[in-house]
């Protein structure tokens, strides 16, 4: 695929980083290894991408996955996110919260302690969540999220819709991005009504991984210009695809630097121009 000529300085919230060198690979999405996401993402004029791992076999957790995305993100552009999961339903029916109410850690589930060595790792730059895949965090953990106040990425949609993510993960002082504008798998509605949620929540940001809808990219843009932030959802779609999309829309250019490189520089430090 030909290179992107654009002129932005593009980074991206949100790669996929698979630990290609261990025995075991992802067992869903498409399979890459760090030269040929690198490779993708220079295609596409993209300077530096946050990674986290693809899914782990239920039960077996993310740490070893979370060190070795780390440990191959050493001298490449990438900034590893570490995944983390839990052990409470994200579902909203009256039998998940029941259960819940008696839910505890088990040996595989992140716990207060990991958050902490995490976040003071400087390896790692932040944290991600799918509450679909791998369940909610306990309250503890949430807590010691905001105690250390690094961004978290979370895939919202119709399993944990972004009112889920209001009533749980808002309003804790660290800030929250939600993948695909928390409308994952391309609903509009979802989408909508995230857009409408940063009205009333400042550490709210929404990012741009398989968002397809012209109309939704600009009203948020219009709207939100410093709240949006470029994710490719690499590599299960070419990162060049998700920047043509930004650059297609009828947004001024100052909105199409801030969705590429300023907004994220702002709460993900390492993104910045000159961090290495």
């Amino acid at each position: 695929m030909l290179e992107l000529n654009h002129g932005f300085r593009v980074v991206d919230l949100h790669a996929r980083l698979d630990p290609s060198d261990e025995a075991e690979v992802a067992s869903r999405g498409r399979e890459t290894t760090p030269e040929a996401l690198e490779r993708e993402l220079h295609q596409a004029g993209v300077v530096r991408a946050v990674v986290s791992p693809g899914e782990r076999p239920e039960g077996e957790g993310y740490l070893r996955a979370n060190n070795a995305v780390a440990r191959l993100s050493v001298d490449r552009p990438f900034l590893a996110f570490a995944r983390i999961d839990g052990p409470r339903d994200p579902g909203s029916r009256a039998s998940a919260r029941l259960r819940n109410l008696t839910a505890s850690r088990k040996d595989h589930h992140v716990s207060p302690e990991d958050v902490e060595q995490y976040a003071y790792d400087d390896r790692f730059h932040g944290f991600t969540l799918a509450p679909d895949r791998d369940g909610l965090p306990d309250e503890e953990t949430l807590s010691e999220l905001g105690d250390v106040e690094l961004p978290l990425v979370v895939r919202a949609g119709r399993a944990f819709p972004p009112s889920a993510v209001e009533e749980t993960l808002l309003d804790r002082g660290f800030p929250v991005v939600l993948a695909g504008f928390g409308g994952y798998p391309l609903d509009r509605e979802l989408m909508s009504t995230a857009i409408d949620l940063l009205d009333d929540h400042d550490h709210l940001y929404l990012d741009t991984r398989y968002v397809r809808f012209r109309s939704v990219l600009e009203r948020a843009l219009l709207e939100h210009p410093d709240r949006v932030l470029f994710g490719s959802g690499a590599p299960e779609t070419h990162p060049n695809v998700g920047v043509m999309e930004i650059l297609t829309l009828d947004v001024s250019e100052d909105a199409m630097r801030r969705a590429f490189s300023s907004n994220a520089s702002r709460i993900v430090p390492g993104l910045s121009p000159g961090e290495t």
